[in-house]
């Protein structure tokens, strides 16, 4: 069963085609990666996803309902979720305030009953909290909850933000290079956290990525972009023996170490 189905993705800019006629299935609970060299249109084809951009032509469907002209927070109320390549986390925000900040389209809470404090908003702040200290033991920073995002080393900084992403229960996550500046202890941990994620929050993950160990490790199926164009698609096994992939992005020794 398909969560995701993309139509013709095509976005131009001017006379620059960053994406032309992407098509792609992306399966509920899958973990899907897409891969290509700098410039091949991957987070523009998130930008799509996420209502950042809106495509020139081509469709966009979530659960068979066209999600293409609606503003990212509309999309992310649809129940799509992001982390970004440049992580972006409120840095004078404490580690707790950060992941509650991803659960504010949830909450109910009007402003007047939040200024008057009333008892049903203090139960909500009260639950809330206790959710955000929840994800934040799932992830591995509980012990940080008070510290301000900031003062976290690079490895907990991409984890807050992968916690501050799911506080707003998505169904479909989009993680922007994760694992972009870690070492391989960070990376193996965040690859457990991934596939634990899939399997235990109910996620469907698309991740973008150039460590090859990883996509190659944790992907049901990858799609390959290069100049904007999908030149191959299938199991990581399939793309491992792909001459076009090899040529175009992996190299040779990309796929005998991955």
């Amino acid at each position: 069963m398909n969560i995701m189905e993309v139509k013709d993705l095509t976005k131009q800019f001017g006379g620059l085609t960053a994406t032309d006629h992407i098509s792609m299935n992306i399966e509920k609970n899958s973990i899907t990666a897409v891969i290509g060299p700098n410039g091949a249109g991957k987070t523009t084809f998130f930008n799509m996803v996420t209502g950042v951009y809106k495509p020139t032509s081509g469709d966009i469907l979530l659960d068979g309902k066209s999600i293409v002209g609606y503003k990212p927070h509309k999309v992310s109320h649809f129940g799509i979720a992001r982390t970004f390549q440049n992580i972006r986390l409120f840095d004078d925000m404490t580690v707790l305030e950060n992941v509650l900040v991803g659960m504010h389209q949830r909450l109910k809470a009007h402003w007047v009953g939040t200024l008057l404090q009333l008892p049903n908003i203090r139960k909500e702040e009260m639950l809330a909290k206790v959710k955000a200290y929840k994800l934040l033991e799932y992830v591995g920073l509980s012990d940080q909850l008070n510290e301000n995002a900031s003062n976290l080393a690079y490895g907990q900084q991409r984890r807050l933000e992968i916690a501050r992403a799911i506080a707003s229960k998505p169904k479909l996550l989009l993680l922007d290079e994760p694992a972009a500046g870690m070492n391989p202890k960070e990376t193996k941990r965040l690859t457990q956290l991934i596939h634990d994620m899939s399997k235990r929050l109910d996620l469907t993950i698309i991740l973008i990525e150039h460590d090859m160990k990883l996509v190659m490790e944790i992907s049901d199926y990858i799609y390959v972009l290069d100049h904007g164009q999908l030149i191959a698609e299938g199991k990581p096994d399939d793309i491992r023996k792909n001459d076009r992939v090899i040529e175009a992005y992996l190299g040779t020794g990309a796929v005998k170490n991955g």
